[in-house]
């Protein structure tokens, strides 16, 4: 079986960031089958459907990159209830122009990382909600919403809460597996 090729989407740009702690060792602990690379959100102009028909060079790279993955791993902080802007902007400009969107059919998954006890859950239903409209087949078992988060990482930024690094090799795996049901 060929390696397939995963983009990671992490919706926090702060530099000690749970999130991309999280991602990382998602990465880290994902079965061979897939290869991921990390998709930069943070130097994004913001999306305006003016720039539509001479788009910033910055928004055709990504569009490109995008095309070239067979799956998505969202990785998202919760923002008053839902995903930040940051992530909102990079979906807008990778589904546009109307009738354009490179995220279609592409399977993809969601975790959610927050230091609250509740994992996140308003930013992953909601992103889940988008996800459906653009047509990206999102893995729905298991769902993955990680509370607490200051209590799971070292002060190198390593995992070492076990039943969570236990649930990061399950959950890579599961996806795995759903990222396979869809690529041919």
């Amino acid at each position: 079986m060929k390696q397939l090729k995963i983009a990671v989407v992490v919706g926090s740009l702060r530099k000690e960031s749970f999130n991309k702690k999280m991602a990382h060792a998602l990465v880290e602990n994902a079965p061979e089958t897939l290869s991921l690379e990390f998709l930069e959100i943070g130097n994004l102009d913001l999306y305006s459907e003016d720039l539509d028909s001479n788009p910033p060079q910055v928004w055709v790279e990504f569009r490109d990159k995008v095309k070239s993955f067979d799956g998505v791993l969202f990785v998202t902080p919760e923002y008053n209830r839902s995903f930040p802007g940051v992530l909102k902007n990079a979906i807008d400009v990778a589904s546009r122009p109307w009738g354009q969107s490179v995220w279609a059919g592409k399977p993809a998954a969601i975790v959610s990382v927050t230091i609250g006890g509740l994992g996140a859950f308003g930013a992953s239903n909601h992103l889940r909600q988008v996800l459906a409209f653009l047509g990206m087949p999102t893995m729905t078992q298991p769902e993955a919403y990680i509370g607490n988060a200051m209590s799971l990482f070292d002060e190198n930024g390593k995992l070492t809460n076990e039943s969570t690094l236990e649930f990061a090799k399950s959950y890579m795996k599961a996806f795995a597996q759903w990222v396979e049901t869809f690529v041919k």
